[in-house]
């Protein structure tokens, strides 16, 4: 398929989606959001897509909605997309993608921008980028989590301080803060990024999925009930063809040849 606001690519196994409008420093409207969606529901279907990486064009990750797509979709006749609702759609399919997602964050992360890279499992960042939550600048509430997940993210007390001030913190304050697991200096984001996700694209899919569904799911139970799920969930992959073929090529000293089953 042809995009014309995003990038999609599939380098080798790990997909590749690029934010495409570096003019507006690739603020979402609502063209985005439904390619997006259509590429993220792509690349979920697809065994060969084995992890998904997330960055921008030009200086900006992505500075959030385009407020003058937003200004138009108040005025949307019923019937008409609505840019709320696409957002949330497709932001839940990037949050509930059921692979590995990494956002590799080149530059300005803000507002809606912020939201999309919470998104992610893995966040590394360029050292010049800049971050943070510029909503209350222009009188907008947040949609996509950005009241709702940035607390769960850096605690809160540092989330109402992004909140309520709209500044813009570096790539070093936020990975002390626990938002990015790594900063690393900016010519070398696309080449650390591609390191990890072939990395992770050598392991076994389906051990992926299930640790990733697990750990999900364990922020919102007690120990007892998220130790009961993983129990049962361990159980299941027993009976998988990628438990039995790494037992088998660890025994037989070679590299295993998962299947994702």
């Amino acid at each position: 398929m042809t995009y014309q606001t995003i990038i999609h690519e599939k380098r080798e196994s790990v997909a590749w989606i690029t934010l495409d409008r570096p003019a507006e420093l690739n603020a979402v409207n609502l063209q985005m959001l439904q390619e997006l969606s259509t590429a993220l529901a792509e690349i979920a279907a697809d065994a060969s897509q084995k992890v998904l990486v997330l960055t921008g064009a030009g200086r900006a990750f992505c500075a959030g909605a385009d407020l003058k797509a937003l200004r138009g979709a108040m005025d949307a006749a019923p019937g008409e997309p609505n840019f709320s609702d696409l957002t949330l759609s497709t932001l839940s399919l990037l949050r509930h993608m059921p692979k590995p997602v990494l956002g590799a964050l080149n530059g300005l992360t803000i507002a809606g921008g912020l939201e999309l890279a919470m998104c992610c499992d893995l966040l590394v960042g360029a050292a010049s980028a800049k971050i943070g939550d510029g909503h209350a600048n222009f009188g907008v509430f947040p949609g996509g989590g950005g009241a709702a997940v940035l607390p769960r993210r850096i605690g809160l007390e540092r989330a109402k301080q992004l909140l309520f001030t709209g500044d813009l913190m570096s790539a070093a304050q936020m990975q002390a803060w626990g938002l990015l697991n790594e900063v690393v200096a900016d010519a070398e984001l696309q080449s650390a990024v591609t390191a990890m996700a072939t990395r992770m694209a050598a392991k076994s899919p389906l051990v992926l999925r299930r640790m990733k569904a697990v750990a999900d799911r364990a922020m919102d139970q007690t120990l007892e009930l998220a130790l009961r799920d993983e129990q049962l969930e361990c159980l299941q992959h027993t009976r998988s063809h990628d438990f039995r073929e790494g037992l088998a090529a660890y025994g037989e000293k070679r590299a295993p040849a998962f299947r994702g089953i």
